[in-house]
């Protein structure tokens, strides 16, 4: 199943949050994998700092992975350059699809 979403990054912050997921830490990469995701995609708009984010999911969301270790670290190393709820997790809103061309 693909599954779309946004975020919000902060201003001023493409550069950092583009330098922190290029150096993206391989446990995090492997357990998304070994979840089920892939083909995960992070775009930005930049005039509204919307994040738009794909993913191909075989098992659970990215989001769904928010009570393991790996992942509570991860949202506090980006919760200073994005809005999040109050346990660091990033704001997100589903996006539905509404069309899909192969």
């Amino acid at each position: 199943m693909k599954i779309a979403f946004k975020m919000k990054l902060k201003p001023g912050f493409k550069a950092e949050y583009k330098k922190r997921h290029d150096e993206i830490w391989p446990e995090l990469s492997a357990l998304l994998k070994e979840n089920g995701i892939s083909d995960y995609s992070i775009f930005l708009d930049e005039e509204t700092n919307i994040l738009f984010a794909v993913q191909q999911q075989n098992g659970s969301s990215s989001q769904d992975l928010g009570s393991t270790r790996i992942v509570q670290k991860w949202w506090a190393y980006m919760a200073d350059i994005m809005e999040t709820n109050a346990d660091n997790s990033p704001k997100t809103l589903p996006l539905e699809m509404v069309f899909h061309l192969d």
